[in-house]
């Protein structure tokens, strides 16, 4: 039978049955898919004339007018049947794509968000390109970063239903062994100025500002950013880039705005992100617009266009000076820069001993340890003593008796394990041979 035949066939039994509703469903259904939709919109019709609540009228007549360009009446059809809880994957995808096409963004994608909540391995070319932010893709590296929103941010109402994370700090400067040249440079731009906030007024000088700590990894420039908070006895609120990356476009920069409306509304605080050169990396490297969208709003929070920053110290770390676009180091943003070396002796052996501490040991000769040490970061240091601890568990395991580390154990361990630091300053020697880079080679 072909395709005619069917249609006529169902026309002949509707004709004795004009009652029968599933009738005029397939009816409807085979106008439908042979693209008839005229004489299937009236079929449809027919239908809900007799129960205008019919699930499968509804859906045919969001499909025809979806197909008809007509997205406000497919948004309205598929809006009641979410409120009756009887909308189809199908239905939710044809009302997202409409809220695209007619530039509701955000309710696309409350509606995109559910259609994954409950299909998780659904893609839609469309509404992936529209609604989800791509990773941030680098040219030089091409480092993805991760996606996911590690706070739960809720889109409806914004990151404001998650506490965001804030703290106190207890440490000060008296915590950090040694860097006393790097603890006065500090001072002298940071604490003093909020000490003397009065002073500093009076010359049209703000409190706060931005200051970028960078150097090798592991050596201690969040360690260090919390003892500045302490020091000053601010809040202190710590940002990874994950913290603020969203699957969703449009979500990241709302993110960004309300980690600097919380500082705000606690000053004085200090606002410190980690990786910052993975935020701030050249708009130019950057091959999607999304990425650029977050970059500008991060540069429009730090000049406080849509609030005072006063009162607000914000404190970038990287290991990467070199990724950070220009812009972020223009005057009232990271204008101040300070470099965090490896740590010096005193404040290696003070790491040393707080790491080892409560272990099983001998009588160490610290001092003894540290001539193998050269370059190491606090990080490595770490490593070292796991290195240690791991062999004297092997005999442990076999003894049923812990086995206290012994200094040969150390420099044994000191002399298996590489700086870490040694590759950070290879890489950042090649950087400062370029022109663009003079103003690092000079701290290197």
């Amino acid at each position: 039978m072909n395709k005619n035949q069917d249609i006529e066939s169902l026309k002949e039994a509707i004709n004795s049955s004009p009652d029968n509703m599933p009738l005029r469903i397939m009816l409807a259904g085979k106008y439908l898919h042979f693209g008839r939709l005229d004489e299937a919109e009236a079929e449809y019709q027919t239908v809900l004339n007799y129960d205008n609540t019919h699930l499968k009228a509804k859906e045919g007549l969001a499909e025809i007018y979806f197909r008809r360009g007509r997205y406000s009446a497919v948004i309205v059809i598929v809006e009641e049947l979410l409120a009756r809880k009887a909308a189809s994957e199908r239905m939710m995808v044809i009302c997202a794509k409409s809220l695209v096409r007619e530039k509701s963004l955000e309710d696309a994608q409350e509606i995109y968000e559910k259609i994954l909540e409950a299909n998780p391995d659904f893609e839609d070319k469309e509404l992936d390109e529209n609604l989800r932010m791509p990773a941030f893709d680098f040219d030089d590296d091409g480092d993805d970063f991760d996606e996911e929103d590690p706070f739960g941010f809720g889109f409806e109402n914004g990151p404001e239903d998650k506490d965001f994370f804030m703290e106190k700090p207890a440490i000060t400067f008296k915590d950090v062994g040694g860097m006393d040249s790097l603890k006065e440079e500090i001072d002298l731009k940071i604490i003093k100025p909020i000490e003397n906030a009065e002073l500093y007024a009076a010359y049209g000088k703000k409190v706060g500002g931005g200051i970028l700590l960078y150097g090798p990894p592991g050596c201690g420039k969040t360690y260090l950013a919390k003892a500045t908070a302490g020091e000053i006895n601010a809040n202190f609120i710590s940002v990874g880039i994950n913290d603020i990356l969203d699957m969703w476009i449009g979500r990241s920069e709302k993110n960004m705005g309300y980690i600097f409306d919380v500082a705000r509304r606690n000053t004085p605080c200090v606002l410190f992100f980690d990786e910052v050169d993975a935020l701030g990396a050249s708009r130019s490297d950057m091959k999607n617009s999304s990425g650029r969208h977050v970059i500008n709003q991060f540069l429009s929070e730090l000049d406080g266009i849509d609030g005072s920053n006063d009162g607000i110290l914000v404190l970038g770390a990287t290991n990467a000076p070199w990724h950070l676009d220009t812009a972020f180091r223009r005057p009232g943003r990271f204008d101040r820069i300070i470099f965090v070396p490896p740590p010096d002796e005193e404040s290696k052996g003070k790491i040393l001993e707080i790491i080892i501490n409560d272990k099983p040991k001998e009588k160490i000769d610290i001092k003894k340890v540290l001539e193998y040490t050269k370059g190491y970061s606090g990080a490595d240091i770490k490593a070292m003593i796991d290195i240690a601890v791991e062999e004297k568990l092997k005999l442990a395991l076999k003894t049923g008796i812990p086995e206290p580390i012994a200094t040969v154990d150390l420099i044994q361990a000191a002399k298996k394990h590489h700086a870490s630091t040694r590759e950070w300053f290879n890489t950042a020697k090649n950087y400062a041979l370029l022109p663009t880079n003079q103003e690092y080679m000079m701290r290197f």
